[in-house]
């Protein structure tokens, strides 16, 4: 019973961590009609030009007669069994008419990072039928965890400029050969093939390690994510979709038509039998017969009040996309999101999923994403706002403090005295009080008519009441 149980949690270890094998497409082999300017293998009437400046590795399968052949300086021609050159003579007729000049295409353009270049095989080396499962854009590259193969009998020449230190890979095959380890890496690279296979400022490192979660692991590519994108895109940029809001799934260089589904996992959460679960349950059934899954551990961008950015969190992503075209772009996809997120709100414990959130986009509504879009902006627009009041007042108490800012005095006495005149005006007739220091006749009428006119007062008197002068005093 031990020992089932132990060989039982082998193959789910197995299970768990198997690693994906990306398989490198292009080669430099002579008989590749691709690898010429005129899209076909030299005949022996041609004259073959290889540049001279540029460092090639070419693999020769096979005998070849040619008439002229301009090597480079700096290169090589790995002969398998039986292959060479011939001069031709012109004593018998080759076929080919009178000949003419081919070129070897330049090989150095060929990126590491263009997703184009690789294709997922099985670990026998067969290449996969494509099914429903797809990759994101940064994923269809070798992975941190994935194993490399180089078709044996091939020659090849890859530029591995990066913006990573490393580009960590678990094996490597080679001729053949298959290196996991970062001893034999290192003895391979001190031999006289890597410098002619690999070139560019990006180093290779091969650990011969396993992703160690069961939940799976994260690509590793996005520092390179702008140079997958290039590669892909090139100058013809994404293409026009049908839904009104398409999304951006992570490591994704376009937006798509159909549901995001970003799952928060616990430890016990399994992303080989979760996917297996969601390939079984829902992408066999019949109407869901147009619909791809691209599921796979991602790092999420994490904010504060959603501006300041704080790090990031592993995230399980679940990107569904479907062949639907116009208003029913999309809307297959978004069927089956919400079938997988009320599957979590039934099952989510048992199969170590905490929480589920759903991003939709289609051709017939805006969907979730735009819902979700408009309240994150009025979010931000709060949270904007908040922070702009608290440093208009952070502003004002720094300045009273430092003493440049001093509060008005408010002279409510004076309003209220206002206000009351206001109310009730006093008698024009009211002339104020005596002084008692300065006794001074009034003047009558007659008196003022005959001052002169310079003397005449420019505008109304103004009159004090004094509140130490006791007027019964001065009659008494």
């Amino acid at each position: 019973m031990g020992s089932l149980l132990f060989l039982l949690g082998v193959l789910q270890l197995l299970a768990a961590a198997r690693a994906a094998y990306k398989q490198w497409i292009p080669n430099t082999n002579f008989e590749t009609a691709s690898n010429w300017d005129k899209e076909r293998v030299p005949c022996a009437s041609d004259v073959i030009h290889f540049e001279k400046n540029k460092v090639l590795s070419v693999f020769v399968g096979s005998p070849h007669v040619v008439t002229e052949m301009f090597l480079p300086l700096n290169g090589e021609l790995l002969l398998a069994p039986g292959a060479g050159f011939a001069a031709f003579d012109g004593s018998w007729d080759s076929g080919c008419g009178s000949g003419t000049v081919l070129r070897f295409a330049d090989a150095e353009q060929r990126s590491w990072f263009d997703p184009a270049l690789w294709q997922d095989v099985s670990p026998a080396g067969g290449q996969e039928p494509a099914g429903r499962i797809f990759s994101v854009d940064e994923e269809r590259v070798p992975c941190q965890y994935d194993d490399v193969i180089f078709q044996p009998e091939t020659s090849f020449r890859v530029n591995l400029d990066s913006s990573q230190p490393v580009i960590r890979l678990r094996s490597i095959s080679l001729m053949g050969q298959e290196l996991s380890s970062a001893e034999a890496w290192a003895e391979y690279l001190g031999g006289p093939l890597a410098p002619r296979q690999f070139h560019g400022n990006g180093t290779l490192q091969v650990t011969g390690a396993r992703c160690p979660h069961s939940s799976g692991c994260a690509c590793g590519n996005t520092q390179d994510g702008h140079r997958i994108c290039a590669s892909l895109l090139g100058a013809a940029g994404c293409p026009a979709l049908p839904c009104q809001s398409p999304l951006r799934p992570l490591g994704h260089c376009c937006g798509v038509c159909g549901a995001v589904v970003t799952l928060d996992f616990t430890p016990d959460f399994d992303l080989q039998k979760y996917q297996d679960r969601v390939v079984q349950a829902w992408l066999s059934l019949p109407k869901y017969e147009g619909v791809q899954m691209a599921i796979s551990k991602v790092h999420s961008a994490q904010t504060f009040l959603g501006l300041l950015p704080r790090g990031s969190v592993p995230v399980i992503q679940i990107v569904l996309v479907d062949g639907g075209a116009g208003e029913q772009a999309g809307t297959a996809a978004q069927q089956l999101a919400t079938d997988l997120v009320g599957d979590i709100a039934q099952h989510g414990a048992a199969l170590g999923i905490s929480s589920s959130r759903m991003e939709v986009a289609t051709g017939s509504t805006l969907g979730g994403h735009a819902g979700g879009r408009a309240a994150r902006r009025i979010a931000a627009g709060t949270v904007l706002g908040l922070l702009s009041g608290l440093l208009v007042l952070g502003g004002i108490l720094f300045l009273y403090r430092k003493g440049k800012l001093r509060p008005c005095p408010l002279r409510l006495h004076r309003l209220r005295d206002q206000a009351e005149d206001a109310a009730s005006p006093e008698p024009v007739s009211d002339k104020g009080f005596d002084n008692p220091m300065f006794d001074v006749e009034p003047l009558d009428a007659g008196s003022v008519e005959e001052a002169p006119q310079e003397l005449a007062p420019q505008a109304p008197p103004m009159f004090y009441l004094n509140p130490l002068y006791d007027p019964s005093e001065t009659e008494t």
